[in-house]
């Protein structure tokens, strides 16, 4: 396992990180964060004509067709900058869903815009039951005629205020087995009986509430198999968390850079605060925290892009979305430690971290449930 990058990702991490620099400032992601929508029109526009929006999906659908291990390194520089967007919910988590369960129709339809970035498709998955597993599903749907009948709240939804489409995951059957009976339906933001709203009071990006009430959708809406749309997840939202862990992974390096920065310039008692031990110790926390995220996700990466066994790939890829989750938030954590008081000023960048690291923990899954995975997949 040579975890090394080559040439070509050298030279995608270093125009990656000089366009972030150049174009994605922290005072822009500090005016984003600010907006209404929490979206740069702007920014998600310049990303998609340098193609990586698209990058996931491949060339006969208007994308690039990289490894996931490219993928990596353009997620982990846009970690480091912190870039806003839909990055996850539309190329990612709804693109993979289209890609590996739609018919060729849906494919052809919806995939050249999606990695174009002129469709933005959001995943409604977790209710108020909140959880990531098939039996927190509960939003019904229910046949009439060639149509089905959505009944239900969906709660958490990341980028539905600024979705054109919503991948709704549904239950069309109750059965003793959880996963058996649920059916994935593409629908219309503009749904008659389709609300949504922002969730107030959470740290963090913002959040959605989506409320079904008789909403209509055609049954040729459905993607994949009706009834066995859990299994038609399984791939995205792994592909998904594996490079939201990269993401982090990004972000905890510039948390180690930035308090290493600030504590060799802050004088204190005649001296940098970087020569006090207790400020290394903070420092030194970070970088370990740091190295273990960074070689976990890149064991990952390499898992899935080798195609290896579906349960090692899961178990690695769980492994590394609750280490770099926890990462993450420990990294901020510590790095408040050393800025103290100016780390909460909204006139340094520290507390917009912080806000990311707490979207990302509990994102597709927080430390507890995949360690739950990674349990149940050694048998335990």
């Amino acid at each position: 396992m040579d975890l090394s990058l080559t040439e070509t990702q050298e030279m995608l991490k270093n125009t990656t990180r000089d366009f972030l620099k150049q174009e994605c400032p922290w005072t822009v992601v500090k005016e984003v964060d600010d907006s209404k929508t929490g979206f740069s029109a702007e920014l998600w526009r310049k990303t998609s004509e340098l193609g990586w929006v698209g990058m996931s999906l491949p060339e006969a659908y208007g994308g690039m067709g990289s490894s996931i291990q490219d993928l990596g390194v353009l997620y982990e520089e846009m970690g480091q900058a912190l870039l806003p967007g839909p990055y996850f919910s539309s190329p990612l988590l709804c693109g993979s869903i289209i890609l590996e369960s739609g018919t060729e129709e849906q494919k052809k339809k919806l995939l050249p815009a999606i990695a174009d970035g002129k469709q933005i498709l959001a995943l409604a998955l977790t209710e108020p039951d909140y959880g990531w597993e098939p039996e927190c599903i509960h939003l019904s749907a229910t046949a009439k005629g060639s149509n089905f009948v959505l009944n239900g709240t969906k709660r958490f939804i990341h980028d539905a205020q600024i979705a054109d489409q919503i991948i709704c995951v549904a239950r069309t059957k109750k059965s003793s087995n959880p996963a058996d009976g649920i059916t994935l339906f593409l629908v219309d933001k503009k749904s008659r009986g389709l609300s949504c709203r922002d969730l107030p009071g959470f740290v963090g990006e913002k959040l959605n509430e989506m409320t079904f009430n008789s909403v209509e959708v055609p049954a040729a809406n459905i993607i994949g198999k009706k009834d066995n749309g859990w299994s038609a997840l399984a791939k995205p939202m792994r592909i998904t968390s594996v490079l939201m862990s990269s993401y982090m992974v990004g972000a905890c390096q510039h948390l180690l850079d930035m308090t290493v920065e600030y504590a060799q310039t802050r004088v204190q008692f005649g001296q940098p605060i970087g020569a006090f031990q207790w400020v290394q110790g903070y420092i030194i926390g970070q970088a370990n925290h740091l190295e273990k995220a960074r070689w976990i996700t890149a064991e990952a990466l390499w898992k899935v892009d080798t195609n290896k066994p579906q349960a090692e790939q899961d178990e690695a890829v769980s492994l590394a979305k609750s280490v770099a989750s926890e990462s993450f938030h420990e990294c901020g954590h510590l790095s408040h430690e050393v800025h103290a008081g100016v780390g909460v000023d909204k006139k340094f960048p520290l507390y917009l971290y912080s806000k990311k690291a707490k979207t990302l923990y509990s994102y597709l899954g927080d430390p507890i449930y995949h360690r739950k995975r990674v349990a149940d997949l050694i048998g335990l």
